[in-house]
């Protein structure tokens, strides 16, 4: 399937076809790259906390995980401990998933071990691929490459839990390393 057009004329990736939430984070944010390590360390945890879920249910709560998580300051979280663990356990606004949340604790240690070297932004830029896909149709549409394998990989030998290859390769996506929108889509090209 290629791009579909919604009730507004606008063809758009077919998830995004649709007015709410998901439409808006597509139009507006989908694949135009960030920066700092906050917006990073932000979609490097969201999308660790995804996995199993719908991109939809992160994003109903995305504005909850930015509150508890001190908007995604590794060095605030990184602080975090045993009792913050059962705090997040039992907040009701986010996903409680205790293997999740111990993760996101260790990533922020270990972003802020990057720090003597690239840091984590530099680190991610670097798995840019040299040849972007450019999809038509969902069914060309990859879950995982070369360059998501390698960043995995990359990330476990620094300390790094819950990035495997699809979840990183979903973050490629979000923080625009490559444009992810299919070709027709509006957004295809505006980042």
């Amino acid at each position: 399937m290629g791009p579909v057009q919604g009730e507004d004329g606008v063809l758009r990736c077919p998830w995004a076809g649709g007015p709410g939430t998901m439409r808006d984070y597509h139009d507006t944010e989908w694949g135009n790259p960030v920066h700092g390590e906050a917006a990073y360390l932000e979609r490097l945890t969201l999308e660790a906390f995804q996995s199993g879920l719908s991109w939809s249910t992160i994003l109903h709560k995305r504005e909850a995980f930015r509150e508890v998580f001190h908007g995604f300051d590794a060095d605030a979280i990184a602080a975090f401990d045993e009792r913050d663990v059962e705090r997040l356990m039992a907040e009701p606004r986010i996903v409680r998933n205790r293997l999740k949340i111990q993760a996101a604790l260790t990533n922020a240690r270990a972003t802020m071990a990057l720090r003597e070297a690239e840091g984590l932004e530099a680190f991610i830029l670097g798995f840019r691929p040299e040849v972007p896909p450019a999809p038509e149709t969902t069914e060309e549409l990859a879950t995982t490459s070369p360059e998501s394998v390698a960043l995995s990989k990359a990330l476990k030998r620094h300390g790094f839990a819950f990035v495997g290859p699809t979840t990183m390769y979903a973050l490629s996506e979000a923080v625009g390393l490559f444009d992810p929108h299919l070709v027709g889509c509006h957004r295809r090209g505006a980042a």
